[in-house]
């Protein structure tokens, strides 16, 4: 059987680069598959790199030895194809005009040429780096017609090509225009063959691919990968280059060209030479000092001016990380000696930054600045680093902050430690270099699509999720939307759940992911994730109804029926459907502390502990405060009412879900357009307590609360505008991220919290009592409001009952007035029993309207109750609406 035969090209155009790193870590997955791997680097391709047909010289010696150097045969014999044709197509590009006339000659003798070549060396797949950059359209369509030709010879139609784009136009410096303005009429468009398999680096990439070219149906995401096992490094490497054995190093890794703006790297160093003093700093340069000797010459000189030429190594071109080739020193030898590595490159150049995942891979801090795609490919990611803003236009000025962070990764090795345990292991989740390989296994065995081969069945828009396990007790449903900063955190938990005696028996639960139309790398995400976490199952759907309510229900319900698709009538099996919410974090014996209570309890519902972290508002004490407070005030309350559920952790068992037809979606307008409502989690917890079911608060089930919640409406709730005014309810979204770090004045916070009880006492304390008026013989209820205040309560609820003339408080918001009526009729007495049960700092009821205080001065009880009910009930003003619906953001 022949030799299997890889041939790569690369449209950089050079001998060494990010990109061409890059492909050869994809063609080192052949390699070790048995394929002899041959590489054009594309001189032949670009013209702007001055080596358009140029010998190939000592390019093979930065490369390793299993690559043999190919170019197309007799392509310097093709008439009209020379620089100057490539140049003035793609002049024509940005203009809007139509190729040279001989464009289609050149195309078809290219097209020839290719197919001539490739059957000289018996080729059995190919890689392309780039073929979709505009440099040389006549070049990328002559690839195609090539494929389409030569794929026939290889038998049966089947992929033999991965097609990977690293700088799309958008992503190459759109700033500068050289490419045109989207949609790039001109350039060739990614066309759908069965000999294709195309490769987006990000799910960023991958939307803006199929913005441009809708018409494509083989895009996956594949990211640049990096070894995570230990590297062989090479000695004398600080010797070599005349770095002191006590100095602090920090690497730059890249081209010395001005988009990469190294000068920002000498800029700091100067910065840092007056904020350290018992140890000097050495910066080094690793770059091809020729490529462009203007970019060196202007470096050499800032260093001169700034007075740290003596500290500024220029190190030329080193051989690649995880690709070492014949002698001299390599990326991994710097890393092993620096102390960080720093990427403080320009806004829109880089569309991937492969010094960063090299930084990771290697167990060295890094530094970056915020470019265009970093939190794409990084920054959400869980990474750890100083991060300096940036502007659209490159203005990224070196700020004290940042500049101290660094001083703390160079002068604090506790910190360094910490971020470097981290981001090692945040960033093996994301890069590890299996993935490549993973995609390589799928083209050569013909799975295109590779579904089979992830533990994620389901896929957004389909309910494709296998039958309930057997031994299966609960589903956890977390709707997402653009979670892709979260996930990792939240199912890490998850996989990592405890029992009694140890870890958790996966086969007791499953994980049904519910993606509501995300537009960041949430579904790609959760896919990797699950694959890191034996025998976890993870399921993803979809919901394209855009809303958490609807997202939430779809997944409870498909949870329901498959529990009721496997146990039929059995009564005696007892399944729990959990909800969860992305962004927050769950206690290791979470879904343990449920399950136990569920099943002791033989509750319909069973609520979790929620609380946020005190470390995420240190210097912010006045809110704090607040949120203390009532978190403190709902604790004592639920252990005695049980509390509501709240999407942030619920269990419910599926027949009284099933029983109150799950969660009720609502509707209201929002601009016009009708939205979900929702507090579907609550109006749900509504539906279950009307039916006499119980609801058991599960203290030991705890959850940690994203405090991005309470910084995305802080300022409202101050306001008393969180969720809405003048009587218009706006039940807003709060996961969205908000502005945080600002503490609240002393008047803020008193708002704050008066908003904040004022929600709490009517929804945490009143309402159980109106939906289940016999919670007020319970000793635990008496125990909390005294038998004196349990007493009268049960005397009032009815008759405000049969004064509001509701006989249903299910439907939402209509509890909303007998439970404020009763609240401005027993606030005294329920502020003393919170007194009494929380603490002194609970004080006192916040002041009345002004409308009701004027009756209450009156001293007349009777006339006061029959305001406050005129109060409660005007529909028109939303006066009482105002009063008390601004606090649940605690």
């Amino acid at each position: 059987m022949p030799e299997p035969v890889l041939w790569c090209v690369s449209f950089d155009g050079a001998p060494l680069s990010g990109v061409v790193v890059e492909s050869l870590k994809l063609a080192d997955a052949f390699r070790r598959r048995g394929h002899r791997v041959l590489l054009d680097i594309g001189y032949d391709i670009k013209a702007d790199k001055g080596r358009f047909f140029s010998p190939y010289t000592d390019e093979a010696a930065c490369l390793p030895g299993w690559v043999e150097l190919v170019r197309i045969d007799g392509i310097d014999r093709i008439p009209w194809y020379n620089p100057a044709f490539v140049r003035s197509t793609l002049a024509a590009i940005p203009a809007g005009h139509q190729p040279d006339g001989c464009y289609e000659a050149v195309v078809e003798a290219l097209t020839r040429r290719i197919v001539a070549t490739w059957q000289r060396h018996q080729v059995t797949a190919v890689l392309v780096e780039n073929g979709t950059l505009p440099e040389n359209i006549a070049y990328t369509e002559a690839l195609y017609q090539a494929i389409e030709r030569y794929g026939p010879t290889l038998g049966a139609p089947r992929p033999y090509v991965l097609w990977r784009d690293h700088d799309l136009m958008w992503n190459s410096e759109p700033s500068s225009g050289k490419y045109g303005q989207a949609p790039y009429a001109l350039t060739p468009k990614p066309r759908n063959s069965p000999y294709i398999r195309y490769l987006a680096l990000h799910e960023e990439a991958r939307r803006r691919t199929l913005e441009w070219a809708p018409h494509l149906n083989n895009l996956q995401v594949l990211p640049n990968t990096f070894d995570f096992e230990h590297t062989a490094v090479g000695a004398g490497f600080r010797e070599s280059y005349g770095v002191p054995a006590e100095a602090a190093l920090i690497a730059r890794c890249t081209r010395l060209i001005p988009q990469k703006r190294a000068d920002r790297e000498i800029e700091l160093l100067a910065r840092l030479r007056h904020r350290i003093h018992d140890r000097p700093v050495y910066l080094f340069l690793a770059g091809d000092t020729a490529e462009h000797p203007p970019t060196v010459m202007a470096l050499r000189a800032q260093a001169e001016r700034l007075g740290v030429a003596d500290r500024v190594i220029f190190g030329g071109r080193l051989a690649p990380r995880d690709l070492p080739a014949g002698d001299g020193y390599t990326v991994a030898d710097l890393l092993a000696e620096a102390d960080l590595m720093s990427f403080l490159t320009s806004y829109d150049y880089e569309s991937y930054g492969n010094p960063i995942g090299e930084a990771v891979a290697s167990g060295v801090p890094y530094l970056s600045t915020r470019y265009a795609l970093y939190d794409t490919v990084y920054g959400r990611k869980g990474l750890q680093a100083p991060v300096l803003e940036i502007t659209p236009d490159d203005h990224a000025p070196l700020t004290g902050a940042f500049v101290d962070e660094v001083v703390a990764l160079l002068t604090n090795p506790l910190l360094r430690s910490r971020v470097v345990m981290n981001n090692t292991a945040q960033g093996a989740r994301y890069f590890a270099q299996s993935k490549a390989a993973e995609v390589v296994d799928q083209l050569l065995t013909g799975d295109v699509h590779g579904a089979e081969r992830s533990p994620v069945y389901g896929v957004a828009g389909q309910l494709s999720v296998p039958p309930l396990g057997a031994t299966t007790r609960m589903t956890v449903v977390i709707p997402v939307r653009d979670e892709a900063a979260n996930l990792p955190a939240v199912i890490t938990s998850l996989a990592g759940q405890q029992g009694p005696d140890g870890p958790l028996d996966r086969s007791l639960f499953d994980v049904l992911l519910v993606d509501n139309n995300s537009r960041d790398q949430t579904v790609t995400l959760a896919q990797e994730l699950a694959a890191h976490h034996p025998g976890f199952r993870l399921w993803v759907i979809g919901e394209p109804e855009q809303g958490v309510s609807c997202a939430r229900r779809t997944g409870m319900h498909l949870a329901a029926r498959r529990a009721q698709e496997r146990d039929g009538d059995d009564t005696t099996r007892r399944f729990y459907l959990v909800s969860a919410d992305a962004d927050c974090r769950v206690a290791p014996d979470w879904l343990w502390e449920l399950l136990r209570a569920m099943d002791s309890d033989k509750a319909a519902i069973g609520v979790c502990d929620y609380y946020y972290d005190a470390s995420h508002f240190v210097g912010r004490p006045l809110l704090w405060d607040a949120i203390d407070r009532t978190i403190r005030s709902r604790r004592v309350a639920w252990s005695r009412f049980g509390g509501f559920p709240d999407g942030k952790g619920f269990a419910v068992d599926r027949r009284s879900y099933q029983r109150v037809d799950g969660i009720e979606l609502s509707y209201q307008l929002e601009n016009g357009r009708f939205v979900s409502h929702l507090s579907d989690d609550w109006d749900f917890g509504i539906l279950i307590r009307a039916t006499g079911d119980d609801i058991v608060y599960v203290p030991g089930s705890r959850v940690e609360i994203n405090p991005r919640r309470v910084d995305h409406a802080i300022d409202e709730v101050v306001a008393g505008q969180a969720y809405g005014s003048g009587g218009i309810i706006t039940m807003r979204d709060i996961r969205v991220a908000g502005p945080g770090g600002r503490d609240l004045t002393q008047a803020e916070a008193l708002q704050a919290w008066e908003f904040s009880i004022k929600d709490f006492m009517p929804k945490n304390m009143i309402l159980a009592a109106v939906l289940t008026p016999s919670l007020l013989d319970d000793e635990g209820v008496i125990d909390l409001l005294s038998p004196a205040l349990a007493k009268a309560m049960a005397a009032r609820i009815p008759q405000i009952t049969a004064e509001t003339g509701l006989v249903d408080y299910t439907p939402i918001h209509s509890y909303k007035t007998p439970c404020f009526r009763l609240y401005f009729e027993f606030a005294e007495e329920l502020f003393a029993r919170l007194r009494a049960k929380v603490g002194p700092e609970i004080g006192y009821p916040p002041p009345l309207p002004p409308c009701l205080q004027e009756i209450r001065d009156t001293g007349d009880e009777e006339r006061f109750r029959e305001f406050v009910r005129h109060y409660c009930e005007d529909r028109e003003s939303g006066e009482a609406h105002d009063y008390f619906g601004n606090g649940g953001v605690f």
